[in-house]
């Protein structure tokens, strides 16, 4: 990079208390992301609770955690705790309601899965004046905040693109609880951009969008193609191909920003061999070039994890003074959503037949 350019902003500050984490859910994302950055950032897990308790048991032998939780009342009852809800979202709002009142929440993502349910859990956190940060963790992630912050400093001038290209193969089967679900791709994955774009760009004015299933897939979705409408100077425009199945040498993790100043690249390296990935990159230009790499500090997994926890502790302490993705931000995360899915079932402009 310059020399004359301060560093980028990769990481989100600490809490300087850290409070206890009771941790409600022993998934695979706890073991290979929660837990991981919990203890990269010091903070102390004070146990688990999992309906499926042998689960629990041996992951929380697998990582020294002391306390296996019997029952969801009993893991509620942790004194001065901070609570991640790392369950399903069918079951967020019965665990929410078991939680104590006012008590600090970070809630898994997707918040619910559809508008519906978002609009219902909102409700509930309000009723209950819980502190609520939903893990819409990528717009964490050190090149995402490195991005944020070439935007916020004007290093590249007037947003006029932002693309999200995914042309790759996902490993679908780790993840069987989604063959239920009448909507899989945009909520359980694309969310995560459409959360990041938000955090980058704000809100846009409408969307297009299309998803689509495919022959070797019992799922219901798991290629979309979306444009946010952001006025005439802002293109912004998803294509994700989870089915990318003919070799490494044409797949694609990518996340481009540009602007009238300069331009950023970032590589979204988890996702290529999902889970064991490839490093993350990030990339800068000016306009002109030439292209510099970013020496990134961390990657989105499992780094990004540490953030949304930091933010919620620091916002409860009274040390950060916005909770970045508080429920009510997270709503409106949920709503785009609803916005695509209703775009994709709207009918498309007919061509004129003379």
């Amino acid at each position: 990079m310059t020399p004359a350019m301060p560093p980028l902003q990769q990481s989100w500050p600490l809490p300087s208390r850290p409070r206890p984490i009771v941790i409600l859910g022993a998934g695979g994302i706890v073991r290979d992301a929660h837990l991981p950055a919990y203890r990269k950032a010091g903070f102390t897990v004070a146990g688990l609770f999992d309906t499926d308790r042998a689960r629990a048991q041996a992951l929380a032998a697998q990582w020294g955690i002391a306390r296996v939780f019997p029952t969801l009342e009993a893991a509620a009852a942790m004194p001065d705790a901070v609570f991640d809800v790392a369950a399903p979202p069918v079951a967020h709002r019965q665990i929410l309601s078991a939680l104590p009142e006012g008590a600090a929440v970070l809630l898994q993502k997707p918040m619910g899965l559809d508008l519906a349910e978002a609009t219902a859990i909102r409700q509930l956190v309000r009723e209950r004046k819980l502190t609520a940060s939903v893990n819409f963790q990528l717009r964490y992630a050190p090149m995402m905040l490195a991005i944020a912050d070439a935007i916020r400093s004007g290093r590249l001038g007037e947003l006029t693109e932002i693309e999200v290209h995914i042309n790759l193969v996902t490993p679908w089967h780790l993840f069987p609880h989604l063959k239920a679900n009448p909507r899989v791709e945009i909520v359980s994955h694309s969310i995560h951009y459409l959360d990041t774009i938000r955090a980058l760009a704000g809100d846009p004015e409408a969307v297009f969008a299309r998803s689509f299933g495919h022959p070797a897939s019992a799922l219901t979705d798991t290629r979309t193609s979306m444009i946010l409408d952001y006025g005439r100077t802002l293109r912004v425009l998803l294509s994700i191909n989870h089915h990318h199945d003919f070799g490494r040498r044409f797949q694609d993790a990518g996340f481009r920003v540009e602007g009238t100043k300069g331009a950023m690249r970032a590589k979204l390296g988890v996702l290529l061999d999902y889970p064991a990935g490839e490093p993350d990159e990030l990339w800068l230009a000016p306009t002109g070039g030439p292209w510099e790499a970013v020496p990134l500090q961390g990657a989105w997994f499992p780094d990004a994890f540490i953030g949304p926890m930091a933010n919620l502790q620091r916002f409860a302490s009274g040390e950060d003074a916005t909770l970045m993705t508080a429920v009510e931000d997270g709503w409106r995360t949920m709503a785009l959503v609803e916005a695509c899915y209703r775009a994709a079932a709207a009918p498309g402009t007919p061509i004129p037949d003379q």
